[in-house]
């Protein structure tokens, strides 16, 4: 079979779908995409002890705000912000907890973990 130069071309400029970054897949699990498959997996370990009553309140992809949006000299910048992939308080000591779960710390993900503990006093869990 012989292909036309239109059918080559097809085939030759197909996009194909590029891997992720860190080669992890998006997993939806109750109707929630995740990240990953550990990140899923984390969320049904929470979820259950949701249930049966060991936290409570749990938040997923909870935005903390590090530093506000400005304007400097007629130069706008953006606000810095961390997205938590949990926080929930626990029952036992009503505790407030910020959970991360992390195949690869980034040199962003590192100083944004440093502002974050600084401002708002909390320690990042990671899993």
């Amino acid at each position: 079979m012989r292909l036309t130069e239109e059918q080559y071309q097809k085939i030759i400029n197909a996009k194909q779908p590029k891997p992720s970054k860190y080669r992890n897949k998006k997993v939806t699990y109750d109707g929630i995409t995740f990240d990953s498959a550990k990140e899923a997996n984390y969320y049904l370990k929470f979820s259950l002890m949701q249930e049966a009553g060991i936290i409570k309140d749990l938040e997923l992809q909870k935005k903390f705000i590090l530093q506000k949006g400005y304007t400097l000299n007629g130069k706008r910048y953006r606000e810095i912000s961390y997205k938590a992939d949990f926080c929930y308080v626990s029952t036992k000591d009503d505790k407030y907890h910020v959970t991360d779960v992390k195949g690869y710390r980034t040199d962003v993900y590192k100083l944004k973990k440093k502002l974050f503990e600084y401002k708002y006093g909390i320690e990042i869990e990671e899993l």
